[in-house]
């Protein structure tokens, strides 16, 4: 069987600024969430999917804003798209998936948390981490575990990642605490870019591996007096953005592998709920009711 576990807050995201708007009967704007609704109908009629789950950011804020003052938060949210947060989640269930609301850990490491776990189960062929933030290219294992950019149909594996990166998944977190990360609030390491922290990191692995003195590295790279300067006098901050940028595989995640199984969508609450946000048409794009 393969799994796929959706980083839900981004498929919302996408729906937002690719749906077109849309107003509930009681005037609320639901066209993220009906965009959202119909991803997900496709991924059951027409992608293959039979076992998924669907993490979310239920808060922005996470255990990570109490480390670092300049994390993201929800500030600059269009507030109709925050507003849809909850439906989403709703949207969800609604359709039988299994959701997995975070409020102290974020959505990624959900997500994380899964394929961890069921990477175990020998049952699972591939895992499929729907989504194309990078954060994820760390949880990447071979052609086991694999991101899948549903909208441009990408998928990365192991040889995928260090393709796109320059160093394999296990450095992700390493190489975006160098270059930063803005859509985390991450600021990287003065002068380190993209093609240098690859350079450096593909051939030492990890921060803790870099030798303090750039005159011993054997990687040839223009600055390299001024970049491990850089990072010598911010080491600590280096280590931290690495801590931010890890994904933890303990978020709390209960469920097994079996439960995961779609069996099709409880049709008294998707009704109830479609009739909510006015949206009748969406029943009939629905493959089937659970029994």
């Amino acid at each position: 069987m393969n799994v796929h576990l959706i980083d839900g807050t981004y498929e919302l995201f996408r729906a937002h600024f690719g749906a077109p708007a849309a107003t509930a009967p009681d005037g609320r704007e639901v066209g993220a969430t009906l965009g959202f609704l119909r991803s997900m109908i496709q991924m059951v009629r027409f992608e293959g999917a039979t076992h998924l789950a669907c993490a979310f950011d239920t808060v922005i804020e996470s255990f990570r804003n109490d480390l670092f003052d300049g994390y993201k938060t929800g500030d600059g949210i269009d507030p109709a798209l925050l507003a849809q947060f909850p439906l989403a989640e709703r949207a969800a269930a609604c359709l039988g998936f299994v959701v997995w609301p975070m409020v102290r850990f974020e959505a990624d490491d959900a997500i994380a948390t899964g394929a961890y776990r069921f990477a175990q189960d020998e049952r699972v062929e591939t895992i499929f981490l729907c989504s194309p933030d990078k954060d994820l290219a760390q949880c990447v294992l071979e052609d086991r575990i694999v991101m899948l950019d549903r909208m441009r149909r990408i998928v990365l594996d192991e040889t995928g990642v260090k393709g796109k990166y320059g160093v394999p998944p296990a450095s992700i977190p390493d190489w975006l605490a160098l270059v930063g990360d803005a859509a985390d609030g991450i600021p990287g390491i003065r002068g380190w870019g993209k093609k240098s922290a690859s350079a450096v990191l593909s051939r030492y692995g990890s921060l803790l591996s870099i030798p303090p003195d750039p005159s011993d590295w054997d990687v040839p790279l223009r600055g390299a007096a001024a970049l491990g300067a850089n990072l010598a006098a911010a080491r600590g901050e280096a280590d931290l953005y690495k801590r931010l940028a890890t994904l933890r595989r303990d978020a709390g995640i209960e469920e097994s592998v079996g439960d995961l199984e779609w069996r099709g969508a409880p049709e008294p609450e998707l009704r109830a709920f479609c009739d909510e946000l006015g949206a009748e048409g969406i029943i009939e794009r629905v493959p089937r009711w659970k029994g």
